[in-house]
């Protein structure tokens, strides 16, 4: 009788069990948070915008779902500045948008920059736009990116924000001295689809008092005045037509000794178009930009309208026990506030560093946890984030990279043709936010940010 009773209450549970599995399945859903349909972070990126499809299967370890610029906010009223300026510069060929790219030596190189800079100013019919700074790196015995050269006969000492701590430095975050009484500095494009022309040569110097007489040759009859800012430490020139290069030549007005310091060269015209300006220097942190005492006022004389940071690789180079990440996230935001002071309104790309390894031997766990912090940020200040951690395949891809002949044996760096490719996928994304943009509801552009 007991074993009988037994069995009528084992079924009579599993009976109970089974309704209340079944009443489960038919229940409503907890509820998830609606995310709206016109929010920035709710958009379904399409694979490809630019991109070789076939690339997917040429490449299947990385994960090209990742390459778009990811919103965590509903708006970003900067964003959607920025494309309204890009919208109406297109249509109308009336404006130029300065493009800043900062990073260690990834952008020193600039060939990936150097990609991005030819799509922009050859994706759309008459807007050229202009070269922008540059620096003569190879007068500093470094590394010099390989579209343009500098040469001069004399010897002029090189000086980096990363070695030489006892100067003060401007944007570029590099320096170059001579002594000589007289010294020459030319320049010319190399191996480059785009040479934008310029109408005016910013040169950037020391401050105050230059005792130095600038002489440009067979131009100096082209130039229409030339103007020195002894406060801001540069000297404009003007010419009549465009030019595609320059021979200045540096002489001493004075018996006295005297060093002349260059900290770079700005490119312009008045054509329409988007200036990009690649600012790299080997082996620089966000630590080394803070320290550049011209930065922020070099900055401010031509305010950027887009500002990508690229810079964490060297900054989270170092043992995991010794990385902080609040100190990187506090770095990074006092950089991205000297950016928004120059200009309130510029739109800001934050990008997560690339997988790599610490001592080619280490695992660099690092990485994430940069990218934990930028995440927060571009939540807080409601900016983008180009994944390029996420999109190599995260944690260990840059061996795999390095086995497809993307990366060096480094595991840092990659080869020219893993450049060009992360080129490529940037550009990609960038179209594909553009893309977004254009089927964003037209009021959705005007309205103030309520997200």
């Amino acid at each position: 009788m007991r074993f009988f009773k037994h069995i009528l209450f084992v079924t009579a549970l599993l009976i109970t069990r089974i309704l209340a599995a079944q009443d489960s399945l038919t229940a409503s859903p907890a509820p998830v948070p609606e995310v709206p349909n016109d929010s920035l972070s709710a958009y379904k990126f399409p694979l490809f915008q630019t991109l070789d499809t076939n690339l997917a299967q040429t490449y299947p370890f990385i994960h090209f779902d990742y390459n778009q610029y990811r919103f965590y906010s509903r708006t970003s009223p900067n964003w959607e500045k920025l494309y309204v300026k890009m919208h109406e510069m297109i249509a109308n060929k009336d404006r130029k948008l300065n493009f800043y790219h900062i990073g260690g030596s990834h952008i020193q190189a600039d060939i990936y920059t150097h990609d991005m800079r030819t799509f922009l100013q050859t994706e759309w019919e008459g807007l050229p736009g202009e070269r922008g700074l540059i620096f003569p790196f190879d007068l500093a015995h470094t590394n010099n990116p390989f579209n343009y050269e500098f040469d001069s006969p004399n010897r002029w000492e090189g000086h980096r924000s990363v070695i030489h701590h006892d100067r003060d430095y401007g944007v570029l975050g590099a320096s170059i001295t001579c002594d000589d009484s007289a010294s020459i500095i030319r320049f010319k494009y190399d191996r480059t689809a785009v040479a934008p022309s310029f109408t005016r040569l910013r040169i950037f110097h020391n401050k105050g008092e230059f005792p130095v007489e600038l002489n440009f040759g067979k131009d100096e009859i082209l130039i229409i005045e030339k103007r020195h800012d002894p406060i801001l430490g540069y000297t404009d020139v003007y010419f009549t037509d465009p030019l595609d290069t320059f021979d200045v030549q540096f002489a001493r007005t004075s018996n006295s000794t005297y060093t002349v310091e260059i900290y770079g060269f700005q490119l312009s015209n008045t054509d329409p178009g988007i200036s990009y300006t690649a600012i790299g220097i080997n082996g620089a942190g966000l630590y080394t930009y803070l320290d550049c005492k011209y930065f922020e006022e070099q900055l401010s004389a031509y305010p950027p309208d887009f500002f990508a940071f690229s810079v964490g690789t060297n900054d989270g180079n170092v043992p995991y026990s010794s990385f902080d990440p609040q100190l990187y996230k506090s770095n990074l935001e006092k950089m991205m506030q000297i950016v928004l002071r120059a200009n309130p309104d510029c739109a800001i790309l934050l990008t997560v560093p690339n997988d790599s390894y610490y001592h080619r031997r280490y695992l660099n766990k690092n990485i994430a946890r940069e990218r934990t912090v930028i995440i927060e940020l571009a939540e807080k200040y409601k900016v983008p984030v180009w994944d390029l951690y996420g999109l190599m395949g995260e944690l260990g891809s840059s061996k795999t990279w390095m086995l497809k002949g993307l990366m060096k044996r480094d595991l840092v760096h990659f080869t020219s043709p893993g450049y060009h490719l992360k080129g490529e996928l940037y550009f990609d994304a960038f179209m594909k936010w553009m893309k977004q943009m254009e089927e964003r509801p037209v009021q959705q552009l005007t309205d103030k940010d309520h997200g």
